[in-house]
């Protein structure tokens, strides 16, 4: 059985389409490591495919779960298997604070975009703290500048959500689409159909690096920093969750321990 009959079980079974892309891609690599069947791959050569992965490929934590939730399903609905695959997700998460950037960083990496096309992408990325899957997702429909709205269509979690569309994203979106129409999607590629996520990334870190940010730059940093202003303009946590899609609030809390407008505003005794 192939990885198209695995996408059109998830498909029944109305999985995203991003957790769908995911599985299916980890699935699709799997197959090429090991060139042969899954179901002729036992548990001992899978507990060695995730040392490769995580001691020679360096995978990150969030991905080695994604690689393990992955292939349990694959063989749970492909081959009635129960793998157990759960003592292979790492034991702790790295505590690590996530990446921002000011606000004036944000316009430097805006104006340092090549064409209105990739500035109104970043532009909007941050403006609505849109993940990358979500920002190519957007068709034109979805922009909604009657009642000023972004509408997110079966997101993580297979979730719609309502953002505020900025006046001034809107007119960077307008001069966009007189230059280069669009046809389904808000964002195409050069060909045609939907912009691609790895396009997108790519675009970015040039964009930063000509602005100068030394930071690794990605979507989820535009992301970050987005909900870490917010917080720290004074807005409430529980509506940065809502505008974030977070299904859970201790999610959204870890953007209060890189903005602390208390802490952000105490003189340090040097500059005295």
């Amino acid at each position: 059985m192939s990885v198209r009959d695995f996408v059109k079980i998830l498909e029944v079974k109305r999985y995203s389409k991003n957790t769908i892309d995911s599985y299916s891609s980890i699935v699709k690599l799997a197959v090429l490591y090991f060139k042969k069947p899954l179901n002729r791959v036992d548990e001992t050569e899978l507990h060695k495919y995730f040392y490769h992965m995580v001691h020679t490929k360096k995978v990150s934590y969030s991905y080695q779960k994604q690689i393990a939730m992955a292939l349990k399903l694959y063989y749970k609905e492909m081959f009635r298997q129960n793998i157990n695959l759960e003592f292979l997700f790492p034991s702790r998460k790295p505590d690590k604070l996530p990446v921002v950037i000011a606000k004036k960083d944000v316009l430097k990496i805006i104006e340092s975009a090549n064409n209105i096309k990739h500035k109104s992408m970043i532009a909007l990325a941050y403006s609505a703290g849109l993940r990358v899957g979500e920002l190519i997702d957007l068709k034109i429909m979805d922009i909604d500048s009657s009642r000023m709205v972004i509408h997110v269509k079966s997101a993580k979690g297979n979730k719609d959500r309502i953002l505020p569309l900025s006046e001034k994203i809107l007119d960077m979106l307008r001069k966009y689409y007189k230059e280069f129409s669009p046809k389904l999607f808000l964002f195409e590629g050069q060909k045609g159909g939907k912009y691609s996520s790895s396009s997108f990334n790519k675009l970015l870190k040039a964009a930063a690096k000509r602005a100068q940010i030394n930071k690794e730059i990605t979507a989820h940093t535009l992301r970050h920093s987005y909900a870490t202003h917010l917080l720290e303009r004074g807005t409430d946590i529980r509506v940065i969750q809502k505008l974030l899609g977070h299904s859970s609030i201790k999610t959204t809390m870890v953007y209060t321990r890189v903005a602390e407008p208390a802490l952000l505003h105490v003189v340090s005794p040097f500059d005295d």
